[in-house]
């Protein structure tokens, strides 16, 4: 397969960017996309050109890393998937495709397709974990869920703070990934304890962060890799406004 790549080029946050335009040739349909990236920067570093540079990590839909803008999707057009997990077999032999950074003001552009997604770390640091002693894990009979609670629950653990929902958003809002981690935690009885100030202290990091308001498009849902529901966007509204009910 062959395709022309228009990809977004900048040197630093402060330097002007631009698109380029590169030719890949002879690329399988079983290739994905970084690998095909790969291909690329291969090509360039012969030529003594500079390489695309993009984020990657295990390149098992795991670490979240790999967020790129790809055709003006979040992730690339399929479903379900992140960057890494996108296979070649999904774009039309000769298509020209379009490969942007993550386009959010709390995700300044470090170099290319590079973004500084350390604000998701600054909103976990903020709230998103429990105080316990590191003992020696229980025994599950000693602390019975329901599989209803452990099935939500750990539906919204499946985030990987890959900022697919913030790219998405006309807001740059980054509701959905608060709303995972609060969620969570809110639903199991570790998490009980903290959730009061945890909701307070996370919404509030975000607010300071500068990451939009939610447009209740439900964007964020149809692009999240692991396919995270925005009916946890309600139960973090739940958790706030229950959080400031008490302070009253």
């Amino acid at each position: 397969m062959n395709f022309t790549l228009k990809i977004w080029r900048q040197q630093s946050a402060k330097d002007k960017g631009k698109f380029c335009v590169y030719q890949v040739n002879n690329v399988s349909d079983d290739c994905s996309f970084l690998e095909m990236l790969d291909i690329l920067n291969r090509q360039l570093l012969d030529k003594i050109e500079k390489p695309v540079c993009f984020d990657h990590d295990c390149r098992e839909g795991i670490c979240g890393m790999c967020g790129l803008y790809i055709n003006g999707r979040p992730h690339g057009n399929d479903d379900g998937v992140t960057t890494c997990q996108l296979r070649m077999r999904c774009f039309k032999d000769g298509e020209t495709i379009v490969v942007e950074p993550w386009r959010a003001a709390a995700f300044p552009i470090v170099k290319d397709l590079v973004v500084d997604r350390s604000a998701l770390d600054k909103i976990i640091q903020a709230g998103g974990y429990i105080s316990m002693n590191g003992n020696g894990a229980p025994d599950a009979n000693t602390m019975l869920i329901s599989k209803e609670v452990v099935d939500t629950a750990m539906d919204a653990a499946a985030c990987i703070g890959c900022g697919a929902c913030v790219a998405a958003c006309k807001n740059a809002s980054a509701m959905l990934f608060v709303a995972a981690k609060v969620s969570h935690l809110a639903r199991l009885p570790q998490g009980k304890v903290e959730a009061a100030k945890r909701v307070q202290k996370m919404v509030q990091r975000m607010d300071e962060l500068g990451f939009g308001n939610c447009t209740n498009s439900c964007a964020c849902e149809a692009e999240c890799p692991k396919q995270i529901k925005t009916g946890h966007i309600a139960k973090l509204n739940r958790e706030f406004m229950a959080a400031n009910l008490i302070e009253v």
